[in-house]
């Protein structure tokens, strides 16, 4: 049995390189860290002020993700956005958390239906996009937390790292857009329309896909 030494040390690895891996991704996403660029751990490790093991962990995250690729002799190399890359991770969130929704809205208490609406409205108060995203995050989490098939739940949370979670930042001028389409989906839940929070769902989803593609070809244009 691990001592509690032990399992502290990796309570805070985890939470080292969870943090790193934010802190990239969203540097990535932002056009900071630009398409081409190496990432190197001895650098990134100085730069951030932790080891080179979270820095090692991240990496391994971000090319998960497809934010970044392995070169022979370069090393992790920021890839390019690929728009048909967005395109497809857009077009199977809104087919399964459609699903999700669906089946998790049954199920959904008055407490998350407060919760909820609770969501909508720090979105709609949010001051700073860290904020809201923070909030939106949560907001489509517990929207399907509720639906009994794990895998497809699984499958929906690793189509959520990457270009979902940062959306916002990349689409300031659309947040009051998505409040709008946050206090529909919300109306279906508190109506027990599971069919149509799942459709609603699924619309601003893609929408929201759509948008972004839109968004990084107009950046590339220029």
């Amino acid at each position: 049995m691990k001592s509690n030494l032990d399992l502290n040390i990796k309570l805070e690895l985890e939470t080292a390189h969870t943090k790193v891996t934010r802190v990239l991704r969203e540097a990535i996403l932002r056009g900071d860290i630009t398409p081409g660029s190496r990432l190197v751990q001895e650098e990134l490790a100085k730069s951030l002020g932790v080891s080179r093991m979270p820095i090692r962990e991240a990496l391994r995250k971000l090319e998960m993700e497809g934010l970044i690729t392995n070169e022979p002799h370069r090393g992790a190399v920021v890839k390019s956005f690929d728009v048909n890359d967005i395109e497809e991770i857009y077009a199977l969130r809104a087919q399964f958390e459609r699903m999700a929704v669906e089946k998790s809205v049954p199920l959904i208490g008055q407490k998350e239906i407060e919760k909820l609406g609770q969501l909508v409205t720090k979105m709609e108060n949010a001051k700073e996009v860290e904020e809201f995203v923070e909030y939106n995050i949560e907001f489509h989490n517990l929207l399907v937390s509720y639906c009994p098939w794990k895998r497809l739940l699984f499958f929906i949370e690793n189509l959520w790292n990457g270009f979902p979670q940062q959306t916002p930042h990349l689409l300031l001028d659309h947040t009051k857009k998505s409040n709008q389409e946050h206090e529909e989906i919300l109306e279906a839940v508190k109506k027990g329309d599971a069919q149509l929070a799942a459709e609603l769902l699924s619309k601003h989803i893609s929408r929201s896909g759509t948008d972004l593609i839109e968004k990084l070809k107009s950046g590339n244009e220029k």
